[in-house]
Order: structure tokens, then sequence, then C-alpha cells
């Protein structure tokens, strides 16, 4: 998703400077797209080159939704030209994508380079970064922010937490749960309506995607012959077979989902795509078993938000900056401490389902096998799915009391992160992904 929208946005500022007179594409003209990082080494398993081509053709994640993407960029791929109405500039995508392993850019491990090219002349140059659950920074913002995340003042909204100590403490005073001052802080932007009819898409998408998932068999693209099982396992859980436990479904819910990211449909990013089927696993578990209506489903969405950008303020939901733990830990707490909430939990029960969940997620490497987000990464989702409920139930059985807090938590996550090797940092590079051929 980053790279998608990183490739658009580079066409719109060609086009920018086009209008405004400091940039004349020639006949001669070329647009050159240079990976660098983990999207270098792990771009092709990534479908990052793909995402680049639909980028720049001006397509953007939400627009494919109900579009056969296969099918597109088989289209796009044999083109050899971008075309806009003011300029237009050569692009064949297995010429003008460059997979640099070289030395990564210094502010990101996954950055991107742009570039309009005349021969040996660079007309236009743009350099991106991809930080996590299809957001971007550009070269002007990365150094100037710490997560780097684009800031904006925090006191324009009524409880502008930032930690979760500030949570816990605002929530004391004010008497109001994660959800409640989460839905008061979005009327900044959104009315009652419009934000549950957000919400409510949201649930729908995940819902939509773990039906997909079910439902579909065959197998995963990429050249691991990774088999679909999701739909096997579903089929035997709906038919009795053998001993069948709470993990079971939350398994078969969430592998649905990252079985439907590895073949390159639609998900909803919680936090990001290669952790995608925590959060919806939890929720229709708690939706289909035990009958969640659309006020706890609004609170669930709304607590796993909150916690979730904690995180991302604090620390990191990037593979490649921190691991899998800023991946699938992240989602996992995001899980445990909506679910605490709707189970009756606390703002302290919550915040500690969050803490725990995320605890045990701490080190979790990122090395996927052959850089497919398939091996571990499709299984890892449901033992994290599986860690939220643990970590929601042992909250709920506690006070709410305990020595480390969230916040400690993520600041460990992030001093791990910073610690670890860019080996197992979504580079395939060790761990699992150098692992297979002893298997």
């Amino acid at each position: 998703m980053g790279p998608m929208v990183a490739a658009r946005a580079f066409r719109r500022s060609i086009g920018r400077h086009v209008a405004n007179g400091d940039l004349v594409v020639g006949d001669g003209a070329r647009i050159q797209a240079i990976l660098k990082g983990s999207l270098a080494w792990t771009g092709k398993g990534h479908a990052t080159d793909r995402a680049v081509v639909l980028g720049l053709n001006g397509y953007t994640p939400r627009a494919l939704i109900d579009i056969d993407v296969n099918d597109l960029i088989g289209d796009l791929w044999q083109r050899i030209r971008i075309e806009e109405d003011t300029w237009t500039a050569g692009f064949a995508p297995p010429d003008d994508i460059i997979f640099d392993r070289g030395d990564p850019l210094p502010e990101h491990p996954n950055g991107m380079i742009f570039r309009v090219v005349d021969g040996d002349r660079c007309l236009h140059e743009r350099r991106y970064f991809s930080i996590g659950g299809g957001f971007i920074s550009g070269e002007e913002e990365i150094d100037d922010i710490e997560a780097p995340l684009a800031m904006e003042d925090a006191q324009g909204f009524p409880y502008p937490f930032e930690s979760g100590r500030d949570m816990l403490e605002m929530s004391q005073e004010c008497g109001l749960s994660i959800a409640g001052m989460k839905r008061e802080n979005e009327h900044r932007y959104h009315g009652d309506k419009e934000l549950d009819r957000g919400l409510d898409e949201i649930w729908m998408v995940m819902k939509q995607c773990i039906e997909n998932g079910l439902g579909a068999e065959g197998t995963l693209p990429g050249g691991l012959n990774v088999k679909r099982r999701a739909h096997h396992l579903i089929e035997a859980l709906r038919a009795g077979e053998g001993r069948i436990s709470m993990n079971d479904w939350l398994c078969a819910y969430a592998m649905a989902v990252n079985e439907e990211n590895a073949a390159g449909h639609m998900v909803v990013t919680a936090p990001t795509n290669g952790a995608a089927g925590v959060v919806p696993a939890v929720l229709n578990y708690m939706v289909e078993h035990e009958g969640l209506d659309m006020d706890g489903i609004h609170d669930f969405l709304l607590t796993a938000a909150a916690i979730g950008g904690l995180i991302k303020h604090r620390s990191s939901i990037s593979g490649a900056e921190v691991g899998c733990q800023g991946e699938v830990g992240s989602a996992s707490a995001m899980a445990a401490a909506g679910l605490c909430a709707v189970m009756g939990g606390t703002v302290a029960q919550v915040e500690n389902a969050a803490e725990i969940a995320l605890e045990h997620h701490l080190g979790l490497t990122c090395d996927p096998v052959a850089g497919l987000v398939q091996v571990p990464c499709i299984e890892r989702n449901g033992f994290g799915a599986i860690k939220a409920f643990t970590a929601a139930s042992l909250a709920m059985r506690g006070s709410g009391h305990h020595i480390m807090t969230l916040d400690a938590c993520i600041s460990a996550m992030k001093q791990t992160g910073e610690e670890m090797s860019h080996k197992f940092k979504e580079t395939s590079l060790g761990g699992l992904a150098v692992s297979i051929t002893e298997c």
C-alpha cells in the first residue's frame, strides 16, 4: 500500500511542477522507481513492483477493491508510457523499476526514489518512505519527526492522550472509557452518524474478507506452493470433527484473512497488511460465538484504534523498522484491548490486556520465506489472535494493577527494534527465511 500511495503521489508531483512551469517533460523523458532497503530485498514477494505500477498509473488501494488486479496488472505491465493531460513520459516496468540492494537510505529502511530522467539528466526527484500500515512520509518531514509520523497539535482534541499513562489519567478524570474518549476526539472531524458509518464499513470489509478467505481453495501465488488451509479448517470445525476449541476458530478466521492478503486480495490494514488477520479474527469470534452487537463492534474498533495509535506514536508498526513485534505484536495488543473493553473490563484492565499481548511478542522477527507474506506470516496471525484472547482473559482476572506498564512495554519494543539486526527486519536475510533448506 505504501509504495502504491507513494508512486501516485509522485505522479501528482510531476503534474504540479509541470503546471507551475518549473518542469518540462520532453519526448525522451522516462520515469524510474528505485526501491531501497527492505523494499529491494522483499519487494518481489510483497508485490512492491506491482504496487508501483498501479500507483504511477493513478490507482489507489481503495479504488482497487472491486477490480481484478491480476488482469489489470497484466495490461499495465505491457505499457511503455505514463500519460497525463499535460505530460507524458516513458515507463517500462521491467526496466524502470530498480531493486537496489545496496545500502538503504539513512532515514528509514523502507525507502523509494522516484525520478524523471532524460538521458543522464535527472529532471525531477522525490524520495518517499513507507512507514507501515500504508502510510508514507516524504523527505521533508521524515528528519523532523520522531516516529516518523505526520503530526498536528494534540491540544485541539478534547482528550489528547499521547501515552498509556495519559489515557488512564484522562479516563479517570472524565469518567469516559477509552472508546468514549476516542469517539469524542473523532468528533473533531466526524459527526456520530458519519463515524458509525465508517466503523460499520471497516467491520463489513473485515467480515467479507474472512468469508472470502474461508470460501477459497487452491495454491497461493509466489512459488512456494503454499496451500490455502482456512477453507478446510472451517469445514472440519463446522462438521464437528475432533476436539474443537476457541483457538481453532480464531486460527481459521485469522488465516482466512491472511491467505486473502497473500493472494493480493482485499484486506483491512489493521495495523498492517501482514498483520491484518488478528483484529478481524478476534472481533469475528465475538460476533459469531458471543453475540456481540454493533455498539460493541464500534467500541471494540475504537479501543483497538486508540492502542494502535499509541504504539505507532511511541514506537513503530513497521516490520522493516522493528520486526514483526511491530506488526503482529501491535495487532495482538489492539485486539486484546478491544476484547477486554467489550468484555466489560475497566480502563486499567484494558491497558493491562494491551501490555500483556504486546509483551509476549517482544523480539519477534520479520523473516518471511522468499520475501512472501506467507510463511510464517499466515499462521503467526492465528497465534496473535490466540495471544490477544489470553491477554484479555488474564487482564479480566486481575485488578488492572501490574508491574510493567504499556508505555514501558512500547519503549522496550522500540529499543529492541533499534538493536535488532537488519537481517530480521523484513529483508529475508536471516531466521526462517534462510532456514527453509534445512527443513
